[in-house]
């Protein structure tokens, strides 16, 4: 079979074949045959229609036609195979195909030109020597005693208050009423939407409920009601209260005070149940913890950095076939996520809402196909390539740690040799290349655009439906 190519814009390879006779001729008498066995006509058993009942019966064209598109998926795949061209996805035809049935005459050599989605062609003009920063995130040294505060608080005894007035850190019992005055003129205070409860527990804490609520049953003793002006936020979730100024009549009816336990270890054995002999141990852990977090985030950014850098020196020609393959990962993992907040899916994603949604993560699509073939590049130009014995060592200890859950096994060890390679690449990188730790906060913006987020996604989603 004799095939042409042409290189082609999107990463596509055009493709002219021209079809033996004899093979126009098998494909023809093939679907005639066909025809004949399957046809149901009136007054003939099926399998013993006549050829020239089927000919009358379905027209010359029409049988052509059918003929032809099964000869053209056949010589396409083989055409393919021929010239060993590894193809993404479906051709698509570039001959008029009615044209095409109109020229067809079984026994004569066919032309026609189709075009197929290849893997594209990847340039990084520069991957080494480059110069990037990255925001050094650092552990909060009040962390700690922030977090064993809060622990203090949880493990708490509540005693009753009688022989002062309210304070931040109390619990107090009240009953209140909100009400406030509609912008029409003339018009009458009417209640707060949700703005009135009777033995209410709330603990007091600055900026909790509406701002200047807590603030105003400061000093208040139990049996004492008063009025408290307070302002709504100008981004409170009801529209209808956003900026406003109300007024709530509030009665403090209990007001309990929070015994705190010492910071000792008996402390830290029960808070742990057991697992920390000690507050130093408790303490020693937690600081680890943090640092770690600090790392981590400093590792993330470093790596951000080096990516971001490496997509400016990216030229590539992404093949449609790709970005929509990326476009319906993208949604499936979207559709799943929604799911598992308990949405139904079936009525958030329909033939109109899937378009809006391509369309409107299209470009995040591009960005990180671009991401995935720029790092690959590297590997393949490096010559980068996943150690087998560490693969089997972390597929054992991760199949270990999800023991009693469906895990695919095949899909499970793919993840891993791409996570352990990208590890490989990141390295490489790093090290060829040169990041710059900057104070955290320098930066404008530092987003972990290499991570799996897809929370702008399902943003997008809920906000096509709307």
């Amino acid at each position: 079979m004799k095939v042409t190519q042409e290189k082609l814009p999107a990463s596509q390879i055009g493709l002219e074949i021209e079809i033996p006779a004899e093979m126009t001729k098998k494909a023809y008498e093939a679907t005639i045959q066909k025809f004949m066995r399957q046809a149901n006509i009136p007054g003939f058993r099926k399998g013993k229609v006549p050829r020239q009942v089927v000919l009358q019966r379905f027209g010359a064209m029409g049988i052509k036609a059918t003929a032809l598109e099964d000869l053209i998926d056949t010589a396409l795949k083989d055409a393919l195979k021929q010239e060993k061209i590894d193809s993404l996805g479906n051709f698509q035809l570039k001959s008029d195909f009615t044209g095409l049935v109109e020229s067809y005459e079984p026994g004569t050599p066919l032309t026609f030109k189709a075009s197929v989605d290849v893997q594209p062609e990847v340039t990084l003009k520069q991957y080494t020597g480059l110069t990037v920063q990255a925001e050094e995130i650092k552990a909060d040294p009040d962390r700690v005693a922030t977090t064993l505060e809060g622990y203090q608080k949880q493990l708490a005894t509540l005693v009753p208050v009688e022989d002062r007035g309210a304070q931040l850190g109390d619990v107090a019992v009240v009953d209140y009423h909100g009400r406030y005055t509609p912008d029409a003129e003339g018009a009458e205070e009417v209640d707060v939407p949700g703005g009135k409860a009777d033995n209410f527990q709330l603990d007091m804490e600055e900026d909790r409920f509406v701002p200047g609520f807590v603030a105003g049953l400061i000093g208040m003793k139990v049996g004492e009601t008063k009025e408290v002006e307070v302002q709504f936020p100008e981004d409170y979730f009801s529209e209808e209260l956003q900026g406003r100024p109300a007024k709530f009549s509030m009665t403090l009816k209990e007001l309990k005070g929070r015994e705190l336990p010492e910071l000792d270890d008996d402390f830290a054995k029960e808070l742990s149940e057991d697992e920390f002999e000690t507050i130093a141990a408790l303490r020693e852990n937690l600081e680890t913890r943090y640092q770690e977090e600090a790392d981590a985030k400093t590792k993330q950014n470093k790596e951000t950095a080096l990516i971001n850098a490496l997509l400016t020196q990216v030229e590539v020609d992404l093949p449609e076939t790709l970005v929509e393959r990326e476009l319906n990962y993208m949604i499936t993992q979207t559709a799943m996520q929604l799911q598992q907040q308990g949405m139904d899916v079936r009525k958030l994603f329909n033939e109109d809402t899937i378009a809006m949604l391509k369309e409107r993560s299209r470009e995040e699509a591009i960005d990180r196909l671009k991401r995935t073939l720029a790092l690959g590049e590297v590997a393949k130009q490096q010559e980068l390539k996943v150690d087998e014995a560490e693969l089997n060592s972390k597929f054992k200890e991760t199949m270990e740690a999800l023991q009693g859950q469906d895990i695919d096994p095949d899909r499970l060890r793919s993840v891993l040799s791409e996570d352990l390679l990208k590890e490989q690449i990141i390295a490489w990188l790093e090290a060829n290349n040169t990041v710059e730790l900057v104070p955290e906060g320098t930066l404008e913006s530092q987003d972990d655009e290499t991570a799996e987020d897809d929370s702008e996604a399902i943003e997008v989603a809920t906000e096509v439906v709307e």
